[in-house]
């Protein structure tokens, strides 16, 4: 039995949160917004739909597989996966108070 376990018997998934896990959480968003704009910046996009702002690029992202790359269909799945994530977190965050 760890340490942690000893001292938070009841507290499963409760205890103390260390650096190392934040420096992780933090360096994992940096690296999923860093593979957003990567995507976006490289993938081709179909020359009847030139997405201009946000709400264009979600209404051109149906046409991203159209080409057949590996970049427009990650890029694909990477916009509409991170609002899911999103909003995962938020409810998460919320559901907390409840407990």
């Amino acid at each position: 039995m760890s340490h942690g376990a000893k001292r938070y018997p009841t507290h499963h998934g409760h205890g103390e949160v260390s650096f190392s896990r934040y420096f992780a959480l933090y360096a994992s968003q940096i690296g999923w917004i860093g593979l957003g704009v990567y995507l976006y910046w490289n993938a081709y996009w179909p020359s009847s739909c030139r997405p201009e702002d946000l709400l264009e690029i979600y209404g051109c992202s149906m046409r991203l597989p159209e080409n057949g790359g590996w970049r427009e269909a990650a890029l694909l799945t990477w916009l509409w996966a991170t609002p899911i994530l999103i909003m995962l977190e938020i409810s998460r965050h919320f559901s907390k108070g409840e407990e």
